[in-house]
């Protein structure tokens, strides 16, 4: 197999290698710059956030730097995103084309530092899909080393805890607690070994159309701009990536995918989508407080019964625990810190019990979609397709998404692979592909709990919602004429601050609870500086002091697990505040995206490598 790359502008020398030793190839490469790693509060630090220097402020010689033309290269099917649904894509792809002697050009393009690096869950595998795609995974090494040995559900109230019944759901029998980001790294390993080239730090941040309108891939983003908008001694023009079939893994809320789905009205038949924002910590207990293979779940405390959320703790290698807290992001009091209830959880008496004498090892965030069956967008466009958690393919009961996400990425694959044996004209539209999800298991899964997580939007809270879970898990199995909607978008949600009772947090001790930015530190997230914020205003700050301060107290600096967003005391102006975005600290959760009230704040790439680098997660 040859790769040739065609010259769209200015030539380079970096080279980089291919994903296989086995097929060499010289690409063009955005030279990476890393300092080191800090965690900050002054990244920006006035009130307006200039995303780059306006046009008109620079030079002709500057602009023609700028906007000069960029290398293209020339694949069969592009892949955004190194995770569960990307990967099983990209080796669903080269199985078949490997089995049928044929070449086929599979490019994966990952945002993080690595494959792995960016990728956190809970996490609990149900190894259906894995079996399917890789069947020997044992003997090839996969990373489930602990099986699910014991279930454990409790109703928390401030200070006892209630054993409960599991619902079947959450039987987890068969299944193996794992570190997600190990696993996605074992995945990586398996899909370069059948030539599928995996590229990170390489962050898509465009997607290409052809003249008819149809996704013709994607570009990365160009490196070496100040945060002034000028180019620097580094600079580097991104490249473009043109394929016949493009699939976007970007995980829950992928900022491509957002465009897309505009462009393409993606949502026009499906519920909004309604996310939550799961925090977890990774800790070495004490030898006596290990149990290999616990599974441990709550509700209640410390939620209000209005707030969907729940924890879960998991035990698996080496007296390893992951430990963490879920919380709808359709919450109603705007002073509610998802981060703060996660660290108010932790000192339960049963909980905090086993971490007494433990180490924390490792933190970190991500927003997971909830919205379920109903809140499926179309998932096909010319050009290419939706997989995995960018589509929405979480089973909340069973609170696990990876079976399901990879099965996704298989049945894109079987599709595209098959377009792609006719050689049709025109654009490809993987039609077989939703065709696929709806005769797959999958489709079985979401539909039989549709109706589970928005049974909680009802009078009487969480306790309204665990009786029809109940009933609608253990005899209706979804098997009724009616499907619950979502009542609107995360966003919408947020009561004004005169109207609620601020919540009050404990100070953390440092021993199991602890303070945000010491965990943030954990994260190993890094940026290059001097860039552009990434955290763009759409609509400028003002809108940010006179709806999100003014009105709801600035809730950004509550949801944010990562302490990027805070309101300041303006020096220039006594008396006023300014909006300050500490974007060097983000964890690239994307919950800002989902809950600004205003929706003003506009997540999008930073440089290639850039964010958080998970271990353990």
């Amino acid at each position: 197999m040859t790769l040739w790359l065609r010259s769209v502008g200015r030539p380079t020398s970096l080279t980089l290698r291919r994903a296989s030793s086995r097929i060499p190839a010289t690409i063009v490469r955005p030279a990476i710059i890393t300092g080191s790693r800090r965690i900050v509060r002054g990244f920006a630090t006035t009130l307006v956030q200039r995303q780059a220097t306006a046009v008109n402020d620079l030079d002709q010689e500057t602009l023609e730097v700028l906007n000069a033309e960029r290398y293209a290269d020339e694949v069969d099917v592009c892949i955004v995103g190194a995770g569960p649904a990307g990967l099983s894509a990209a080796i669903r792809l080269k199985q078949r084309a490997n089995e049928e002697g044929k070449e086929l050009r599979v490019f994966v393009v990952e945002k993080g530092s690595e494959v792995g690096a960016h990728i956190l869950s809970g996490a609990v595998l149900e190894p259906r899909a894995l079996n399917e795609l890789i069947p020997d995974w044992k003997e090839k090494g996969a990373p489930l080393n602990t099986p699910a040995a014991k279930d454990k559900m409790l109703f928390l109230t401030e200070k006892h805890a209630i054993p409960l019944p599991h619902p079947p759901q959450m039987n987890n029998k068969g299944n193996y607690i794992v570190s997600l980001s190990n696993f996605v790294r074992w995945l990586g390993e398996q899909a370069e070994e059948l030539g599928v080239e995996i590229y990170p730090s390489f962050a898509a941040s465009e997607v290409l159309y052809d003249e008819d309108g149809s996704v013709k891939g994607i570009a990365t983003n160009d490196v070496g701009i100040g945060r002034d908008g000028r180019p620097k001694d580094n600079f580097e023009r991104g490249m473009e990536i043109h394929a016949k079939v493009t699939l976007f893994a970007e995980g829950c809320h992928g900022h491509l995918t957002k465009r897309i789905s505009r462009k393409f009205d993606l949502r026009k038949d499906s519920q909004p989508q309604t996310y939550g924002i799961g925090l977890k910590e990774v800790w070495e207990l004490a030898p006596e407080k290990f149990e290999a293979g616990l599974v441990l779940h709550s509700v209640g405390w410390p939620m209000d019964i209005k707030t969907y959320g729940g924890s879960f703790m998991y035990h698996f290698e080496d007296n390893k625990c992951t430990i963490g807290y879920v919380v709808a992001l359709d919450y109603e009091n705007p002073t509610l810190s998802p981060y703060k209830e996660f660290q108010r959880y932790k000192q339960h008496p049963a909980i905090r019990k086993y971490l007494e004498g433990g180490k924390i090892i490792s933190y970190g965030a991500r927003a997971i979609n909830e919205g379920g069956y109903q809140s499926i967008p179309k998932l096909v466009f010319p050009g290419g397709a939706l997989i995995g958690c960018t589509a929405g393919f979480l089973n909340v009961p069973k609170i696990k998404g990876t079976h399901t996400a990879m099965k996704s990425g298989m049945l894109a694959a079987d599709a595209a692979y098959d377009a792609l044996s006719a050689e049709t004209e025109g654009p490809i539209t993987l039609d077989a592909y939703e065709s696929n999800i709806k005769n797959s298991w999958v489709y079985k899964e979401l539909w039989e709990v549709r109706n589970v997580r928005p049974a909680f939007h009802n009078p009487l809270g969480l306790f309204g919602g665990i009786a029809y879970a109940g009933l609608d898990t253990l005899l209706l199995k979804g098997r009724v004429p009616w499907t619950f909607k979502h009542p609107e978008p995360d966003y919408a949600t947020l009561k004004p601050l005169k109207d609620v009772k601020p919540i009050e947090y404990p100070k953390p001790d440092g021993v199991i609870s602890f303070d945000l930015l010491e965990n943030v530190s954990r994260t190993g997230t890094n940026h290059e500086e001097n860039q552009p914020v990434h955290l763009r205003l759409q609509r400028g700050p003002k809108e940010q002091l006179e709806t999100n301060y003014a009105v709801y107290g600035g809730p950004e600096q509550k949801f944010c697990p990562a302490g990027v967003y805070e309101y300041l005391d303006d020096e220039q102006n006594p008396g006023k505040k300014r909006f300050q975005i500490n974007a060097q600290n983000c964890i690239h959760c994307k919950t800002c995206d989902i809950k600004d009230p205003s929706q003003n704040i506009d997540w999008t790439v930073p440089e290639g490598g850039g964010g958080p680098k998970y271990y353990f997660t």
